[in-house]
C-alpha cells in the first residue's frame, strides 16, 4: 500500500500538477520512509481532498510529486463525534489515535469531575496540541482525506451545550437502552466518562440537555475503549462499513 503524506495545499489541484511535500513530510518520506523517484504515494491535505501521484524528486527538506489522480471526497453525514474524558496516562490519547483510525468526524476533550487529569493553562495547550498531533499520526497512517477536528477542552457545562449540534449519546454500562436504540437521524456525539466514572450531577446536566444514554453489552468497558465500541456499533449501522 501506498504511503500517505500531509500537503495544506490540495485544493484545486488536478492529474499533472506538480506538489512539493516540505518540512517533516518531507524528511519523513525522504529520510524515515526511504521514498524514491518513481514511487507512488498519496497525498491528503485533511480537508477532502485525497490525491495519488508519483516521486519526480526526493530530498530530506523537498520532495516533489507528479499528481496522477486528485479525488474530493464528501464529509460523511451523519457525523460521529466522540467526547472522550480526560484520563491519565495515556488512554485518552490511545482513544484519539484509535478512534481517527476508525472515522470519528469530530473529537471534543471532556475536563469531567472525576478526571484525574486535569487541563489548564500552558499544560492544557500542549496536552491539547499533542492530542492534536495522535490524530494527524493516525490519519496519515489510515490514508484519511478527511481529519477529525478536535476541538478545544470543554467543561460538562460546554459539553451540554453542544447539544443544540449534536444528538449526545452518554455511553453508561447502567442505561436501560442499547447503543443500537439510539436514533442516527442527525450527529451523534458519544459520551465517555473517564476513569472513576461519570458524577451523577453530571448525568443528571446531560439528562436535562436531552442527552440519551445507552449500554453496550453487558460489560464494563474502559474509557480507552468504551468510545471505540461505540463508533464501530454506529459506523456498522450507518454503513460506512
Amino acid at each position: 500500500m501506498a504511503h500517505c503524506y500531509w500537503h495544506d495545499a490540495l485544493a484545486g489541484s488536478a492529474a499533472g500538477d506538480v506538489v512539493t511535500l516540505t518540512g517533516e513530510e518531507a524528511h519523513h518520506a525522504a529520510v524515515v520512509s526511504r521514498m524514491r523517484r518513481g514511487e507512488r504515494v498519496l497525498v491528503s491535505d485533511g480537508r477532502g481532498v485525497l490525491a495519488e501521484g508519483v516521486i519526480e524528486r526526493a530530498e530530506p527538506r523537498a520532495v516533489d510529486v507528479v499528481l496522477h489522480r486528485v479525488e474530493e471526497v464528501a464529509a460523511p453525514r451523519p457525523r460521529i463525534g466522540l467526547a472522550q474524558a480526560l484520563a491519565k496516562g495515556d488512554r485518552a490519547e490511545l482513544a484519539v489515535q484509535a478512534s481517527t483510525e476508525l472515522g470519528v468526524d469530530a473529537i471534543v476533550p471532556w475536563r469531567a469531575r472525576r478526571s484525574v487529569v486535569q487541563w489548564r493553562g500552558e499544560r492544557g495547550d500542549k496536552a491539547l496540541e499533542r492530542w492534536r498531533r495522535v490524530m494527524r499520526e493516525a490519519g496519515k497512517q489510515a490514508i484519511r482525506a478527511r481529519l477529525p477536528e478536535v476541538e478545544g477542552v470543554v467543561d460538562t457545562e460546554g459539553l451540554a451545550a453542544l447539544a443544540g449540534d449534536w444528538r449526545l449519546v452518554v455511553l453508561d454500562p447502567a442505561a436501560p437502552g442499547s447503543i443500537a436504540d439510539v436514533p442516527v437521524d442527525r450527529d451523534v456525539l458519544l459520551i465517555v466518562g473517564p476513569e472513576g466514572g461519570i458524577d451523577p450531577a453530571e448525568l443528571e446536566r446531560l439528562d436535562a440537555a436531552g442527552a440519551v444514554r445507552a449500554r453496550m453489552g453487558d460489560h464494563v468497558l474502559r474509557t480507552s475503549t468504551a468510545g471505540l465500541a461505540g463508533i464501530a456499533a454506529l459506523s456498522m449501522r450507518l454503513g460506512r462499513w
